[in-house]
């Protein structure tokens, strides 16, 4: 009897540790997505190509990738113990990018962009992590909600921008303030509360149709760091 409460101890350890494939394959979609949509915006703004990205289903693309990878940011961000070195890493890389952008691409601000947004999130998240999940929801969505307020509001600087309050000076073409995102970094964290109380996987084993998609959700940082220089050499051999 011993020996068989062991090995389902064992086993119970195992799927613990084991990563949650379905969260891998969601950030691989939204990963996907993302690219679309860069891919997009570059033809448009680079090349002239007619295409409207930011409206219509091209637009919800965009939107959709953003809120699948900040609600997942937050579902993962209470499974992980080193949010602070991930934090600063995620940061760090931000202004890389910006650096970056500004030599090659002069004009093209970026500004609190998606990489500085996830890196203050994680380092707020655990202020939230005590919090009862539909408390947390409920915050969430009230700062969801008071985005719709923040861009009618008048600021004559730029000091608040993380928070989502602009002057007339600004701009960024990469811009996700905490005020609404962080409303839905907060609804990932109390999902994580309620669906993975026992840190395992909901489903058994991933579809071999899911797999590919888990795969690529497992290098999200990587694959996000080159898919923009990948895309526009690609551009460049294709358009001259």
């Amino acid at each position: 009897m011993s020996i068989y409460i062991l090995e389902e101890i064992n086993t119970m350890e195992k799927q613990v540790r084991q990563r949650l494939w379905e969260i891998d394959t969601l950030r691989g979609f939204a990963l996907l997505l993302m690219i679309i949509y860069h891919l997009l915006y570059d033809l448009k703004e680079f090349y002239n190509v007619d295409i409207t990205y930011n409206q219509g289903i091209f637009f919800i693309i965009g939107k959709t990738a953003a809120i699948l990878f900040i609600l997942i940011a937050g579902v993962s961000c209470t499974f992980s113990k080193n949010n602070t070195l991930r934090a600063f890493k995620l940061i760090a890389w931000g202004y890389v990018i910006f650096l970056i952008m500004y030599i090659v691409v002069p004009g093209s601000n970026i500004v609190f962009g998606i990489l500085q947004f996830l890196g203050v999130c994680l380092l707020l998240s655990p202020v939230f992590k005590n919090i009862a999940p539909y408390v947390l929801a409920a915050i969430g969505t009230v700062i969801i909600l008071a985005g719709e307020v923040t861009p009618q509001l008048s600021v004559s600087h730029n000091w608040l921008v993380p928070l989502g309050f602009w002057g007339p000076s600004f701009s960024s073409v990469d811009y996700f303030p905490l005020i609404p995102w962080f409303g839905i970094f907060l609804l990932g964290i109390s999902l994580r509360k309620v669906l993975y109380k026992q840190e395992i996987s909901l489903f058994a084993t991933a579809s071999k149709y899911f797999r590919p998609l888990a795969s690529i959700g497992k290098h999200t940082l990587i694959i996000y760091l080159i898919h923009q220089p990948l895309i526009m050499a690609a551009l460049y051999i294709i358009f001259h």
